[in-house]
């Protein structure tokens, strides 16, 4: 299963929400989320709603008890563990915070299953306030991709990942997200990949209307049972094909062998003329 790179967003794909406006309902800070969604990017509103939370007395115990908290589908969890144990390389790729993602996925016993975690950076300064930075530094650089939001561009990161999986051998990516920010990476995939949009959801949408962008095969699921069945299914279907190939060149190297046996034992001796 080495050859199965598994992509999971976070928000709304292995959780079952925002994690932002569930952070920012939960500790009574919505109103002013909204005045500043307004006026700035949504990075730049979570980090300052999270200085603005610490000044009304909102510790980062807090925010961790209100993450432990978040609705997750019962099934997300038992098949992210089967899909390790499978063997495949998991890995999350999310518009969240590194804070937020690593909270969640530690208090659901399955952090170790994610080798790589591609976030915005989320940490705690020395006056125990949470800081929430984009990915790409927006402010000093554009990554240039006018699909995603300034401080991300999955499909940027998307490259860079099949860069690296291309040094390891040729690999297989399942692709699974929801919102909009997941179109871009989803023109990246190939064809030997898979990409498994949330259904009536942005990226869904999006995918229906541009199909004829896309490389990749498209598996669209609706909750978290439904997340299992077609991840699982398809990875069935990826080894599947493995198998097949692995047979075949096994019987054709069979076959060379055969042949080249058969081909020295029939051809005449050399002449060697004096």
């Amino acid at each position: 299963m080495s050859g199965i790179v598994v992509i999971f967003d976070f928000d709304k794909t292995i959780i079952d929400i925002d994690s932002d406006n569930w952070v920012v309902d939960e500790l009574g800070a919505t109103d002013l989320f909204n005045q500043l969604l307004a006026t700035m990017p949504w990075n730049s509103v979570m980090d300052k709603m999270m200085m603005e939370l610490h000044l009304r007395g909102k510790s980062v115990e807090n925010i961790e008890e209100v993450l432990k908290r978040i609705p997750i589908h019962p099934r997300v969890v038992p098949t992210i563990k089967a899909v390790h144990a499978l063997g495949c390389d998991l890995r999350v790729l999310s518009d969240a915070n590194l804070f937020y993602i690593e909270t969640i996925l530690k208090h659901l016993g399955i952090r170790d299953c994610f080798s790589e975690i591609n976030t915005n950076p989320g940490f705690v300064n020395e006056e125990g306030t949470l800081r929430i930075e984009p990915f790409h530094d927006f402010h000093t650089f554009s990554h240039g991709c006018t699909l995603c939001p300034p401080n991300m561009c999955k499909g940027k990161i998307i490259e860079r990942i099949q860069a690296t999986l291309e040094e390891e051998g040729k690999k297989t990516i399942i692709y699974l997200g929801d919102g909009a920010g997941d179109f871009c990476p989803s023109l990246k995939l190939v064809e030997t990949d898979y990409m498994m949009p949330r259904k009536d959801f942005p990226v869904w949408d999006l995918i229906c209307k541009n199909r004829h962008l896309l490389k990749a095969e498209v598996h669209e699921w609706t909750d978290g049972e439904d997340l299992e069945r077609v991840l699982l299914q398809l990875i069935t279907t990826v080894v599947s094909m493995e198998d097949m190939k692995n047979n075949i060149d096994n019987e054709n190297q069979l076959f060379d062998c055969k042949f080249e046996k058969i081909a020295h034992e029939t051809l005449s001796k050399p002449l060697y003329v004096p």
